[in-house]
């Protein structure tokens, strides 16, 4: 009876070892899995931030040889673009890159003229009364029949030739000849809402620049 009930205990404990072997060995299992796991969950977002990294430099290198080729671009661009005050027009055109302007009183329009000299590498003073400026640009409140009656005078003496123009579909009209007093050279005025565009080269010198860039003048009427 005795040997029986040891023989019972025994297998009890047996079953209960096993089953407690079996337990470690799944806990030990899984652990190694979660382990596992992790390690690979770890490899692969290291491999995927690694590959957003490169991926983000190769993109930030292709801007930046994208910008470079914008900037080269503009340096190797011959010509430079003016642009005139809004509530005048805004007047437009291009000009060579190695000018420069200079733009009476910061372009102050209250006076109700705009001006602005243009020159190779440097503008002549505006007040010296022997300088030739290779182009002046004048907005005024003034009506453009009146402002292109003040050539009459020369244009019946033959001093100065006036022919029409059209540049990208505004009319107006071209002076050849003595556009001022001593002053040989040539102009043209265009009317813009109630004033009067007129864009001069003053020195015969400049013509050839002067006909290009009235080529590419434009405004808002």
């Amino acid at each position: 009876m005795t040997t029986h009930r040891l023989s019972r205990q025994y297998g009890a404990i047996n079953t209960q070892l096993i089953v407690i072997i079996g337990l470690l060995v799944l806990i030990v299992g899984l652990s190694g899995l979660s382990v596992w796991l992790f390690t690979q969950y770890s490899d692969q977002k290291n491999n995927v931030d690694s590959k957003i990294a490169v991926a983000e430099a190769a993109a930030r290198k292709a801007q930046a040889e994208e910008d470079d080729l914008k900037i080269k671009a503009i340096e190797e661009e011959p010509n430079r673009e003016f642009a005139g005050p809004e509530d005048y027009g805004r007047l437009a055109f291009e000009y060579p890159k190695n000018w420069s302007v200079y733009i009476a009183d910061e372009g102050d329009t209250t006076n109700g003229k705009f001006n602005a000299y243009l020159h190779p590498v440097t503008v002549p003073s505006i007040t010296s009364k022997s300088a030739r400026f290779a182009l002046k640009v004048t907005i005024e409140n003034t009506a453009y029949d009146k402002a292109l009656s003040a050539f009459t005078k020369d244009i019946e003496k033959g001093d100065l030739k006036s022919s029409p123009i059209s540049v990208n579909g505004h009319e107006g009209t071209r002076l050849d000849g003595l556009i001022a007093k001593d002053i040989r050279g040539s102009a043209v005025l265009f009317r813009v809402r109630d004033k009067t565009i007129t864009v001069s080269s003053q020195a015969e010198t400049f013509k050839e620049y002067f006909d290009a860039i009235v080529a590419t003048i434009d405004f808002n009427d």
